[in-house]
């Protein structure tokens, strides 16, 4: 049976915005060619099918269908169905880097999935993270999609929910500061974009300009704030 919810999610990221979502991540990582990554919760396989151009990537995510609708004929990345106990295969100091994105607000136990990416990620590796910002999330509920309740709920700390992922379980930053790890950088992603009319996103250039403008402010406290979400570059001692 075709998972509505999934289909609608994978034509949602191939919108103009939810490309300039991946441009500006990929944009913030650190140079990486010729290097060995793990992508754990890959999704439908994009960032993964983006570094693989370059890189020896392996992809680990539990979905299935995820997996099915976004997997590629002539995809060049290694596919592994599965979530945290695929971590125990893998030998020390394996990986040059481990993407993780949007995936430790659906999870428990983030801190043994952390020692584990500690143990897999060689010294000097580095892991990139992309979380919800709850203040970005308040910022979108009252100006993009005015929805005066959940913006209240929000601001009384009520749930902060996903239509397509369930419950959205916000954490600080600070809290990824365990084992071996220090914040590197910290961006951040959707600062002005999320902002605008969908109707504006299909203009013709928007995407181009779009990303110009959101990596002048990628660094910017005032904007970053404010980000939907943040894009945290973690690196091991």
């Amino acid at each position: 049976m075709k998972n509505k919810k999934l289909y609608s999610y994978f034509d949602y990221v191939n919108e103009p915005w939810g490309k300039l979502f991946y441009l500006c991540t990929w944009k913030q990582l650190p140079e990486l060619k010729g290097k060995k990554i793990l992508d754990f919760g890959s999704g439908f396989g994009i960032t993964a099918e983006h570094l693989s151009k370059d890189n020896d990537v392996i992809a680990v995510e539990p979905s299935e269908d995820m997996i099915k609708i976004g997997r590629k004929k002539n995809s060049t990345f290694k596919q592994i169905i599965g979530g945290f106990e695929e971590l125990k295969q893998f030998v020390d100091e394996t990986f040059d880097c481990i993407i993780c994105h949007n995936v430790f607000e659906y999870v428990e136990d983030r801190d043994i999935i952390l020692a584990e990416f500690s143990r897999i990620l060689k010294k000097g590796g580095f892991v990139s993270i992309v979380k919800h910002n709850i203040i970005g999330r308040i910022m979108q509920k009252a100006v993009f999609d005015y929805d005066i309740d959940a913006v209240k709920a929000l601001l009384n700390g009520g749930a902060n929910i996903s239509r397509n992922f369930g419950e959205i379980k916000t954490y600080e930053n600070d809290s990824l500061l365990v084992d071996d790890f220090i914040i590197d950088k910290c961006y951040g992603v959707c600062a002005l974009y999320g902002l605008q009319d969908n109707k504006i996103k299909y203009k013709d250039g928007w995407l181009e300009t779009m990303l110009e403008i959101e990596s002048a402010v990628f660094e910017r406290e005032e904007f970053r704030s404010i980000a939907f979400f943040h894009h945290l570059i973690l690196m091991k001692k």
